[in-house]
């Protein structure tokens, strides 16, 4: 093991790959593990001068991708044989080591895992960066499900700067597209055929296109259609056998265009399966349980009875009052004291004063009130007006003729009935007393 690569200090080695070994190591500059990866070369001299600015660029295209689906680029480096890439030290499972563990993950993890996946890729297709070699061991998934993908850059090293290899060749056979097995131009939409071959492997523990070579396996990914995923696992939502058909469509124009449509298929079928489970984000799934008539009864502290709902003529032990009587007043109250004391209780003194002022006046008026005035009590009609003091009284003007209309109708029906009987008697005396004189008058 190399004691260090650059200014990094290799710590140990993580793991090898086809084209590099992966490692862990220190930057001493400010004290952070980070992971290093990578990759062979054999170049000569004239295919190094022409790399160099090919890597310059690849430097710049990985400090664009910060997204939180895509693994953090520290550095870049290389040595005369050795091209590598510091990275953020992650501490999770490669997807494929979780899929060769032969216990998959639930459908509803695995489309979370590629969802997250293709956030990445569509942000990093924004950047016009095509990563080239989507599969299982280039996804980091972390604790709490955060999926990462890593690599970005060295998959798109120059195929004469990869060092040859029995079936090695740029990218990896079985998540190749087609356009890349048969050398054509490729875009974002080999990626988006990539990582549909992710998403089957990773719901059914199964490569869609393999052989036993890597020749056989490129003509399986040219000529051959996988049955679906459900044909694996029949527990699988069939709406996941049109999406893995779609993102690995042979032509470039039945493919999902671009693979933010693919992650928004795949959240919908997340949203599909979890509209068929039972509500699970409430605490309280059930009622209290229901207490007996012969339970004994549960001790409530007095400290924390209400007394604001108590009734306020409500007693000890007793029962409720249907009848609705009204609360009497005590003799001594005085209404206009208690005005005074709410008024200032609830601080509207000033609300009230006009009231207070004009009260305290006819309170502190000593003096007859004269009848007819707004402040003059009225008489209650059962019981007569009271006699005013002989030192008081004063002589009643005599009722004219005019005012007797006005004294009639103001008596009413009973007064009126009254001088008709009074008239009648005067009447009758007269002609009593004219029959009394015509008999004298007749003796």
């Amino acid at each position: 093991m190399i004691p260090s690569l650059g200014r990094y200090k290799i710590i140990s080695e993580i793991g090898q790959g086809a084209m590099g070994v992966v490692y862990k190591a220190v930057d001493p500059i400010i004290d952070r593990t980070v992971a290093i990866k990578t990759i062979n070369l054999n170049l000569s001299r004239q295919e190094l001068e022409e790399y160099e600015q090919r890597f310059q660029q690849e430097i710049k295209a990985a400090g664009r991708l910060n997204h939180p689906n895509i693994v953090t680029i520290y550095d870049v480096g290389k040595t005369e044989s050795v091209a590598y890439m510091a990275m953020e030290f992650l501490e999770g499972l490669e997807l494929k080591d979780m899929i060769a563990s032969g216990k998959l993950p639930a459908a509803d993890n695995v489309v979370d895992i590629i969802a997250q996946v293709a956030d990445g890729l569509w942000f990093a297709h924004q950047q016009d960066i095509v990563h080239r070699d989507v599969k299982p061991s280039n996804i980091m998934v972390m604790k709490g499900g955060i999926a990462k993908i890593t690599d970005f850059g060295i998959a798109r090293l120059p195929n004469s700067a990869v060092k040859t290899m029995t079936g090695l060749i740029l990218g990896s056979p079985r998540y190749m597209s087609p356009e890349q097995v048969i050398g054509k131009t490729i875009d974002a939409r080999s990626d988006i055929f990539s990582l549909g071959v992710v998403l089957y492997e990773a719901l059914t523990g199964v490569a869609p296109f393999d052989g036993d070579n890597v020749n056989a396996i490129m003509y399986a990914t040219v000529n051959t259609t996988p049955p679906p995923p459900s044909s694996h696992s029949r527990s699988l939502p069939p709406m996941l056998d049109l999406i893995a058909a779609k993102a690995m469509a042979k032509l470039l124009d039945d493919r999902y265009q671009t693979i933010k449509e693919f992650a928004d298929d795949l959240r919908e079928v997340r949203r599909q399966i979890d509209s068929v489970r039972p509500a699970t984000a409430l605490k309280a799934t059930t009622a209290p349980p229901m207490r007996s008539a012969s339970a004994p009864p549960v001790y409530v502290p007095e400290r924390m009875v209400d007394t604001a709902t108590i009734p306020m003529n409500a007693e000890p032990n007793a029962k409720d009052d249907e009848s609705g009587k009204a609360l009497s007043l005590a003799k001594t109250f005085d209404s206009f004291d208690a005005t005074l004391r709410l008024a200032a209780m609830t601080d509207q003194t000033e609300d009230f004063r006009d009231y207070i002022t004009a009260t305290q006046k006819m309170r502190a008026y000593k003096g007859k009130i004269e009848a007819g005035t707004p402040l003059a009590p009225k008489p209650a009609a059962a019981a007569p007006a009271p006699a005013a003091a002989p030192a008081e009284r004063k002589p009643t003007p005599r009722p004219t003729f005019a005012a007797a209309p006005a004294s009639a109708s103001a008596a009413g029906p009973a007064s009126g009935a009254s001088g008709y009987l009074a008239m009648l008697a005067i009447f009758v005396l007269a002609l009593a007393a004219i029959g009394l004189t015509i008999a004298l008058l007749m003796k």
